[in-house]
């Protein structure tokens, strides 16, 4: 199935570009690959789960897919042949170059050294910003693929549908389907999504600021900025600057206990986060699409706009929804300036196009799960707690956010409008609170920042080219770059040297047990802990997972959780079979935090397989 593993992203991407060229004959050259790789991009996500709906996550369902692509695209490539549309010229390749090959390279770097690295003790390592989030994203990859039931349930909560835009994963486990080794299965998608963000990201400024020098000042405020949290690691010692590269979590990006939480979008974002990563790889495509439409008034844009706008909210909610307020303050100010019904009418096919495709999503996952108080609630300045209002925004996103006002009054009509209709998003993320992590909605203020870095971009490069005869305006621009990405930079460093064990050499010696003799759906009893192996590694579900995932997403699992404790402590072949119990895995984790009586499982159950400190037992047949 390996070869089928090669084919789907392959057809993918030429049926992308095709969609491309058939939208974007008269753009850049650049600008039509990267839509390309865009679109198909989409179609590698959507197009096997559209057949997985009707199918379940099987081979089958994978092979439509190929046969599907493959029909849009030669269909596509019969249209534009024959109206005579062409790939466009490049012109400014040098400067998204300069920015997006050696920022790629370095995550290909922390991708290889974050995902599931093998130590010379066979043990499987991760780094800093991945420790957490890594093992959840394995578990949806490992269960979608195992178990090939979609919708998928979570398998750390059995029976129970998933809270998460869950189709930023499922492309690692069509992969994984078709014969890709995990770790490789996690690491290719990102480096594609990757590429498009940041090359998207430029493109965007590029298209927005007209000049590469500005496109690459924003760029690099936005990807490797900070704040001025470096202050807090230069006042002492040297040991009190190293522990950014020791400590777990405190650096000049991200520390709590400074009231630091403006964290490093490479790092703490794209990283670790899948839904990020996905979500942005289509956002930036949307926000360039909706600048052209609406600002430059390109109002054939607004179709593609639609079909991607559309795809979204299993994508990553927080994308659409801040594509959405984007660009309902843009249709507002086009309308109002002079209204006419031709105005409205694209305003409404792109409208329309969204609705219709996000409508299932909305309806049959997103608004389902944002249920109960711990979704959309009031909360004021997002997580600050300690600092003054603006204060605290001025240290956390340093000299971009010092530099807004007179940017602002630098700015020109069109970058009005366009950062203008950001200042919703941080109005709203302000007072709203939009997940039961009040955290996360920096996936909202991040996309009002990527604007103001953009902002912010526009007067640093005028101001240098008007003072650019004396003497100190080279170093004034180089000091200003310096203090916005100084914090970054540290903590980009600390991401590259750090390295957790994630996983013991017999956890991946147990995991490949499991997958080799348990049923794909079977229940295993284990403890909560976040680096499951039986969730991440088997696909297998487990009766409780982690509550730092379950309570986040909004899932209540009081009761499997409590049952998981007396299943330990005092266990009954009944209970077992009341909660569907078939193996019971009793290792360091469960030692740890049960009390486990594993006496009783060694007289009532069979053990099956044994190493080091990991005991597995089945339950026997019965109930």
């Amino acid at each position: 199935m390996w070869i089928l593993a090669v084919i789907l992203p392959c057809i993918c991407l030429g049926m992308g570009l095709a969609v491309s060229k058939f939208f974007f004959y008269k753009t850049d050259g650049l600008v039509q690959l990267w839509m390309g790789a865009v679109f198909g991009l989409f179609g590698f996500i959507w197009l096997p789960a559209l057949w997985a709906f009707l199918m379940d996550f099987t081979v089958a369902a994978h092979i439509a897919a190929v046969i599907s692509a493959q029909i849009i695209w030669f269909s596509l490539e019969y249209v534009t042949r024959k109206k005579g549309r062409q790939w466009g010229k490049t012109e400014h390749w040098k400067g998204a170059a300069f920015c997006c090959v050696p920022l790629w390279l370095f995550c290909f770097y922390l991708l290889h050294t974050h995902t599931l690295q093998k130590a010379v003790d066979g043990s499987l390592h991760t780094g800093q910003s991945t420790y957490g989030d890594m093992a959840m994203h394995l578990g949806f990859i490992t269960s979608i693929s195992e178990q090939k039931v979609f919708p998928p349930a979570y398998s750390l909560l059995p029976q129970v549908d998933v809270g998460y835009p869950f189709l930023c994963d499922t492309i690692s486990s069509s992969l994984y389907t078709l014969g890709v080794p995990l770790r490789w299965a996690y690491i290719l998608p990102a480096l594609w999504a990757l590429a498009v963000v940041f090359l998207g990201a430029y493109l965007l400024f590029y298209s927005w600021l007209k000049q590469t020098a500005k496109a690459v000042i924003a760029f690099m405020l936005f990807f490797v900025g900070g704040g001025f949290g470096f202050c807090y690691f230069i006042n002492g010692d040297w040991q009190n600057f190293t522990r950014i590269f020791t400590a777990f979590y405190e650096t000049p990006t991200n520390y709590v206990e400074k009231n630091v939480y403006w964290v490093n979008p490479v790092a703490d974002l794209l990283i670790p986060q899948r839904a990020t990563l996905m979500g942005w790889a289509i956002l930036f495509a949307c926000l360039y699409l909706l600048y052209q439409a609406a600002i430059e008034k390109r109002k054939e844009y607004f179709l593609p706009l639609g079909i991607l706008a559309g795809g979204l909210p299993l994508i990553h909610t927080h994308s659409f929804l801040a594509l959405g307020i984007l660009s309902a303050v843009l249709m507002i100010a086009d309308i109002i300036k002079k209204p006419s019904l031709s105005k409205l009418i694209p305003w409404a096919i792109y409208g329309g196009i969204t609705l219709v495709l996000a409508s299932g999503q909305l309806l049959g996952f997103t608004f389902r799960q944002a249920q109960g108080e711990q979704f959309v609630r009031f909360g004021w300045n997002w997580v600050n707690q300690k600092d003054n209002y603006f204060w605290f925004y001025i240290k956390n996103i340093g000299i971009v956010y010092l530099l807004l006002i007179p940017a602002w009054i630098h700015a020109n009509k069109k970058s009005h409008l366009f950062y203008g209709s950001s200042l919703a998003i941080l109005a709203i993320s302000e007072i709203l609170i939009f997940q039961p992590n009040p955290y996360d909605n920096n996936k909202l203020l991040f996309i009002w920042h990527l604007l103001g870095c953009g902002l912010a971009a526009n007067l640093l490069w005028d101001l240098y080219q008007q003072y650019s005869a004396k003497k100190w305006a080279k170093a004034a621009l180089g000091a200003v770059m310096f203090l916005g990405t100084f914090s970054g930079v540290l903590t980009l460093g600390r991401e590259a040297v750090s390295d957790y064990q994630l996983f013991a050499a017999q956890d991946e010696q147990a995991a490949e047990y499991i997958k080799q003799n348990t049923a794909p759906n079977a229940i295993v009893l284990t403890a909560n802990n976040h680096n499951n192996l039986v969730a991440a590694l088997t696909g297998r579900n487990i009766l409780c997972g982690s509550p730092s995932y379950l309570y986040y997403h909004g899932v209540n699992y009081s009761k499997q959780s409590q049952a998981a404790k007396e299943l330990y402590e005092t266990p009954s072949l009944t209970a077992l079979y009341q909660w569907g119990i078939e193996y019971v895995l009793i290792s360091r984790h469960e030692m740890s935090q049960f009390s486990v009586n594993q006496q009783w499982y060694i007289q009532n159950l069979n053990e099956v397989f044994s190493k080091d400190d990991i005991t597995l037992y089945q339950v026997p047949k019965g109930g």
